[in-house]
């Protein structure tokens, strides 16, 4: 059974989600997928504008200064390689996909970083 505390975290997590996907529509982008579950982890949000298809990590947190410390190489090493693991079922031929990252504070905008995986 999960904790209260976990529980909660998780309710976030999903309003964070829905938040983040909203503003990527209102930008252009179109929803193809959320909360994708992979062996090599989850995708939050799959996102498609053109010929690009962006895997996206949502992070959200009580402050800004958390959010610096939300996302390291080691966590985004997981998004991409999961991203690698579903790319077949999302993009079509010519199309480019990207790792990004979109990061939540309270009474801030999303914040939508783009293209931040480059391997490593």
């Amino acid at each position: 059974m999960k904790s209260p505390t976990r529980i909660l975290a998780e309710r976030r997590g999903r309003q964070a989600e829905r938040l983040c996907g909203w503003w990527l529509r209102l930008k252009g982008w179109s929803i193809l997928d959320r909360r994708v579950r992979t062996r090599a982890g989850e995708i939050d949000l799959i996102a498609r504008r053109g010929t690009i298809v962006a895997f996206v990590e949502v992070k959200a947190r009580g402050n800004e200064a958390d959010l610096a410390l939300a996302i390291d190489e080691r966590r985004l090493s997981r998004v991409a390689a999961a991203a690698e693991s579903l790319a077949h079922r999302y993009l079509r031929p010519g199309d480019d996909m990207q790792i990004d990252v979109m990061l939540l504070a309270p009474g801030r905008p999303p914040r939508h970083l783009s293209n931040v995986w480059h391997g490593g």
